[in-house]
């Protein structure tokens, strides 16, 4: 189902959903010259919180940097103050962000530096990415035909939007094939991550994820978990990580802003440890949404409140 607002922001004012447009020869739209984050906003008992906005606003000011999406017409501070003022005039006590940064139309050559460089803020309602049901059934994923796109072919760490045709191979095939999602290999054959999730594996009672070099995005979700499990005590290691291990997992588990932490229940069929989602993965899923949900003390500063706190 779409989501939609009454309210975005959109190069620096508040404008109705249905005002907000680009012209179609922009040079994102025919050359994907375009960053962009992916945010949720919680509710609270005292009002919505941005989940990590410094960190990821960081990310997007890092992403425009690699693709040459400079400079950027606002900081990452007037960005998280324009996002709160868009979640404040949808009224909106839990919501998906969507910052976009993109090259216009000036020119519709390759280089599109004399573009100009102009930025939207989404906020909309948005609900468990896998499907409510995926939270604590799980999900079914099989490793993709498709390989991650490489760091010196594409650029991993950069959350630019053009890159993301190689996610919409993945997920599209997944699909197609009838899988939840997939889990696509480096050019090395070692795991790498989903379409749009980061990966934990659980053996004997230890946490593993493949490491940034494994041309995956270094998920802010991700680094929160790593930073959970060892709060609740778990050896957390960053760690390349072959397909047949995924077989002999004893729990395997996404991360992201829109899958939070998603168990997977089986790849290629087989299932997963007991085929349902393990006692790691449940204890670090309540301590994630209870942290989220103001239930459990923001011992790491990780809420960024959409209104002021008295």
């Amino acid at each position: 189902m779409a989501m939609r607002a009454e309210w975005m922001w959109m190069n620096g004012e508040l404008i109705s959903w249905d005002q907000a447009k680009v012209h179609v020869f922009a040079h994102a739209l025919h050359y994907g010259s375009s960053v962009f984050e992916g945010i949720r906003a919680y509710s609270t008992p005292k009002g919505p919180a941005i989940f990590r906005s410094h960190e990821h606003f960081r990310r997007l000011m890092d992403s425009a940097k690699i693709m040459r999406l400079t400079p950027v017409p606002y900081t990452a501070d007037e960005l998280i103050e324009a996002s709160k003022a868009a979640i404040r005039a949808n009224k909106l006590e839990s919501c998906y962000i969507r910052p976009l940064i993109y090259r216009g139309y000036e020119t519709l050559g390759v280089d599109g530096r004399k573009c100009p460089i102009e930025v939207i803020i989404g906020t909309v309602p948005w609900g468990a990415y896998l499907g409510e049901e995926a939270i604590n059934q799980g999900v079914d994923v099989a490793v993709s035909s498709w390989r991650r796109t490489p760091s010196g072919v594409g650029a991993p760490l950069g959350k630019i939007g053009g890159q993301y045709v190689n996610s919409q191979f993945i997920a599209m095939e997944a699909h197609d094939l009838g899988y939840d999602e997939a889990i696509s290999l480096d050019i090395h054959g070692y795991v790498a991550e989903g379409s749009g999730e980061n990966l934990f594996m659980v053996k004997d009672g230890v946490l593993y994820t493949p490491p940034l070099y494994a041309d995956i995005l270094g998920g802010i979700t991700r680094d929160a978990v790593m930073t959970i499990a060892r709060d609740l005590g778990y050896e957390v290691h960053e760690t390349l990580i072959t397909r047949e291990m995924l077989y002999l997992a004893d729990e395997l588990f996404f991360t992201g802003t829109a899958a939070e932490v998603t168990p997977i229940r089986s790849v290629d069929r087989i299932p997963v440890g007991s085929g349902s989602r393990g006692p790691i993965t449940k204890a670090i899923q309540q301590r994630f949404f209870d942290i989220t949900a103001g239930r459990y003390p923001d011992e790491h500063g990780w809420l960024d409140y959409v209104y002021e706190q008295e």
